[in-house]
């Protein structure tokens, strides 16, 4: 069972106003928002450095993917250090950081610069290990689950910039788009510092003796199975989300032949309602269980993906897809959410460092699985090949779930009825 949130493993910290809650909140989930759609900027002008340096599609695919992946693995430093450090200033040094590395790319004109710049753009996705961190110890427990749910519909900026990078490109040129964006994200950063204060399981612990963990005390509880149990549904639910959301174009190009600019506005339509019903799994979650919903999220996911995984155009038509992908889109988006009101219930003393490494595993599903849908294109010839691989995954983690929460309960029921008989 999870257990009541604490603030800190060693010092009880005094409830913070509404007030103080709502600014953290709000201003969490805009800053990541901007973070967001920085993380996702070579979506839009890599195309324009591939046809100016001339790449080759896997200079491409590791250009685009390098934010992505290093966005990932940096998670777990950053959720450590916002346990030590305090979420204000963390999320605050990262941003600018980003922020300086998004500018340096406008400057780069060789490969090789632009993978290095394109490494401290990936600072911006490590925004949300920092935000989970910093936002949960806010809210009680029983309120955590929207809290999370609304911070993590930051998503939506990757259609930020979907939206609005072309005009900037097509009006000054890829490095403008980098240029302006790297400015929006220090006037972020600057907005954020002075509208917020420190969370309180840090306000709770600072400058007293022994309030800081080891690393031994931070990283304990990664020894439990259950946090590489919500990696996986993590790796499913948001890996699995931006996955699709970057393979969508191919697929619908590749598959029914359609137009790649329709193609394009059918991908950032999936996107956004997926981002902004993130929230609305947070307040589920809340109300429901988180377990009830991820149960929900899987079967539901694992029926779509089977139906999906049938021969596209001969079995399963352009209108059939488009619904049936939404559905799976939406109930991929309360599992994120689902899995984030988890942690904080599970792990309240360690947030920081297991909420890291859940969303690293979910960072670099986004990241691993494009790669693999494109495998298994080249070696069956089948489109639909990639939704059988999101069935095995959604299947695999309702089956471990499953399993798992049965043992947990034969366990209690053992449990209450050894205090019965004594």
């Amino acid at each position: 069972m999870p257990r009541q949130a604490t603030m800190t493993g060693h010092y009880q910290a005094s409830r913070p106003s509404t007030a103080q809650s709502n600014r953290a909140l709000w201003f969490s989930t805009g800053a990541f928002t901007i973070c967001f759609a920085v993380w996702t900027i070579f979506s839009i002008i890599g195309i324009r450095i591939k046809q100016e340096l001339g790449l080759t599609e896997s200079e491409f695919g590791l250009l685009i993917g390098s934010p992505i992946l290093t966005g990932s693995i940096v998670r777990v430093v950053l959720g450590i250090w916002t346990s030590r450090y305090g979420g204000r200033l963390v999320y605050t040094l990262t941003m600018v950081l980003a922020a300086l590395a998004t500018f340096l790319l406008s400057y780069a004109h060789t490969y090789p610069q632009m993978l290095v710049a394109g490494l401290g753009v990936g600072l911006a996705g490590g925004s949300f290990a920092v935000g989970v961190a910093y936002v949960s110890p806010f809210f009680p427990a029983e309120k955590q689950g929207t809290a999370l749910g609304i911070f993590g519909a930051g998503n939506v900026g990757a259609a930020v910039t979907k939206f609005l990078a072309p005009f900037v490109l097509i009006a000054w040129g890829w490095q403008a788009v980098a240029q302006i964006w790297a400015l929006g994200l220090v006037i972020t950063a600057v907005v954020f510092w002075f509208s917020t204060s420190d969370d309180p399981a840090f306000a709770a612990c600072k400058g007293r003796p022994g309030a800081t963990k080891s690393l031994a005390e931070e990283f304990a509880p990664l020894k439990n199975l259950q946090v590489w149990r919500f990696s996986l549904y993590y790796f499913f639910a948001f890996g699995g989300f931006v996955a699709l959301s970057l393979w969508l174009p191919r697929y619908l190009v590749g598959a029914y032949g359609f137009q790649l600019e329709t193609a394009g506005m059918i991908a950032a339509a999936y996107s956004i309602p997926g981002s902004i019903f993130r929230a609305y799994g947070g307040v589920l979650s809340d109300r429901k269980g988180a377990r009830s919903v991820m149960y929900a999220v899987l079967v539901v996911s694992a029926v779509a993906t089977l139906i999906l995984a049938l021969p596209a155009g001969s079995v399963i038509s352009p209108p059939a897809f488009i619904v049936i992908i939404f559905v799976l889109g939406f109930f991929m988006s309360l599992g994120k959410a689902a899995v984030y009101k988890h942690i904080p219930a599970y792990y309240p003393d360690n947030v920081g460092s297991v909420g890291g490494v859940v969303g690293m595993m979910g960072g670099l599903g986004g990241f691993v699985l494009p790669i693999a849908f494109g495998a298994l294109k080249d070696a069956t010839g089948m489109w639909s090949s990639c939704f059988l691989l999101l069935f095995a995954v959604a299947s695999i983690s309702l089956v471990w779930m499953h399993v798992s929460i049965r043992r947990i309960q034969r366990r209690q029921s053992t449990t209450l009825a050894t205090i019965a008989a004594g």
